[in-house]
């Protein structure tokens, strides 16, 4: 077992850490978004948050899937962005600069899920 603990490497550990923090932000987006729903608000906080929970879900079985999904979630979030508030960057910079980072950071397991992906295809 403890053999191998140490055979998975750091990518793989840095993926399992990485998708449990999408995961939470994506439960804290959703739960946020859902008590913004009581009140009146914009369901689209609930409506990432899902998105971003099930990603974190997905990246966390190694599925490239999950990538796709929150890319799918950041594009969804640019139009909504641009859509309240127009083209103003100091207006967008609070929206989408942190889904953003979190975009850029989920391009870099990429290489570990299609490694993941081809050992399940010829073990």
């Amino acid at each position: 077992m403890s053999g191998s603990l140490h055979a998975r490497g750091f990518a793989y550990w840095a993926l399992k850490v990485f998708s449990i923090i999408v995961a939470l932000f994506g439960l804290a987006l959703a739960a946020g978004g859902l008590w913004l729903i009581t009140l009146g608000g914009s369901w689209y906080y609930l409506i990432a948050g899902a998105g971003m929970l099930a990603s974190g879900v997905l990246l966390f079985m190694q599925r490239i899937s999950g990538v796709l999904l929150y890319w799918l979630v950041f594009i969804g979030t640019l139009i909504w962005a641009i859509w309240e508030v127009g083209l103003d960057p100091w207006a967008l910079v609070p929206r989408v600069v942190a889904l953003a980072v979190i975009a850029l950071l989920t391009l870099a397991f990429i290489p570990v899920l299609r490694r993941h992906t081809r050992r399940e295809a010829h073990p």
